[in-house]
């Protein structure tokens, strides 16, 4: 029988730097293992701005989270 759980309001916030870094690494991985990137200097590059991208969104957010 579910009983009746009070939620106190709190909302969890999106970390967006690991979220994205895993799909990130997770689309890497499955590039590699399907051999559709065999050059590891355009992986090294693919995985550079990538990063670098989600740094970027993480750094916006935390602009916009504080306002």
């Amino acid at each position: 029988m579910p009983r009746d759980v009070e939620r106190t309001g709190r909302v969890h916030r999106t970390d967006w730097m690991a979220l994205l870094s895993g799909v990130l690494f997770v689309v890497l991985g499955i590039l590699i293992v399907t051999r559709a990137i065999t050059d590891p200097l355009v992986l090294l590059g693919v995985l550079v701005l990538g990063l670098a991208f989600a740094g970027l969104v993480a750094i916006i957010a935390r602009v916009f989270r504080s306002k």
